[in-house]
């Protein structure tokens, strides 16, 4: 009887051990290598245009309640370096003219101008369709006159993504895919998942990759830290946002007030090396957003400075 249970508790201790080991194998496979150096896409943007390590502005669509010149002032105003500008926005307060890939180069060079003015840089113009390779060429020449180093834009499949690879080559111009929320019903709709964005991106030139809309992953359900690990090394962009929930029905708030782990998020991107920009996409308080917009700029500053 003794025998018969010294044979049983040894047996437990064995099991006990090799369970230990198992959990350590699942808990390493569950855990990112910190130590790891990892390579992401590089704008190639000076240090001028960054805060506390990142370039950092907005995407222009923050100030769609005025124009293009307008907004590359209120983002000046914010404290913001860059500004990634949108297809579609009216061009000055005197002309309803929309700047997009059928811009003239006056208007570029006014465009231009105005940046040089505030000491800031266009990073990149979008989100725009690139639904034929026709008019994925006529923006990608836009792109290459505007001097913009990226086009964020929405290609939901590989057949998408076949025409516009052969673009960032030929342009050498990167390309971001850009996700909303996930649809509600039914929908062929799949890039709201990251995981859907790196099945385009796996095996493509390195520079194709993701902007990462973090308030739209938040509105899907998806904690942003998480998606930005399935992407890692593919991350080009981020339109930064923290809402105030979890759900589609989430409402834009000041950093560090929401539901969004700005502070991991940043984490985050530190660890990967990004070499991107951040654009700050703020959709609220229309009108006077930009004390709020610069609270934003604050709250990474403040991150930086930790």
């Amino acid at each position: 009887m003794l025998r018969i249970k010294i044979v049983s508790l040894t047996k437990f201790i064995l099991l006990s051990i090799l369970s230990v080991f198992m959990f350590s194998d699942f808990v390493s496979a569950q855990n990112y290598d910190t130590s790891s150096v990892i390579t992401s896409p590089d704008l190639n943007i000076s240090d001028d245009y960054k805060i506390g390590g990142f370039a950092v502005g907005t995407q222009a669509y923050t100030f769609n309640r005025f124009s293009v010149l307008e907004a590359i002032e209120k983002t000046a105003a914010a404290g913001g370096k860059i500004i990634e500008l949108y297809p579609g926005h009216r061009f000055s307060a005197e002309d309803d003219t929309p700047f997009n890939h059928h811009a003239s180069d006056e208007m570029i060079e006014q465009v231009l101008s105005k940046l040089d003015e505030h000491n800031m840089k266009v990073v990149n113009f979008g989100v725009v369709a690139l639904p034929d390779a026709e008019t994925a060429r006529e923006v990608f020449e836009f792109a290459k006159r505007l001097g913009v180093p990226a086009i964020t834009s929405n290609p939901n499949t590989h057949e998408e993504m076949d025409f516009i690879e052969e673009l960032v080559k030929e342009f050498d111009i990167m390309m971001a895919i850009h996700n909303h929320p996930k649809p509600e019903g039914e929908s062929d709709y799949r890039i709201w998942d990251p995981e859907h964005v790196l099945d385009l991106v796996r095996g493509r030139d390195y520079r194709l990759g993701s902007c990462a809309d973090t308030g739209h992953w938040v509105r899907s359900g998806i904690q942003p830290v998480d998606a930005l690990r399935v992407l890692e090394g593919r991350i080009i962009s981020l339109h930064l946002k923290d809402v105030d929930t979890f759900g589609r029905d989430a409402e834009d708030v000041i950093f560090g007030t929401g539901v969004g782990n700005v502070s991991g998020i940043l984490d985050e991107l530190k660890r990967q090396n990004f070499a991107g920009h951040i654009s700050i996409e703020y959709e609220s308080n229309w009108y006077e957003s930009v004390p709020d917009v610069a609270q934003n700029v604050g709250f990474i500053r403040g991150w930086a400075e930790r």
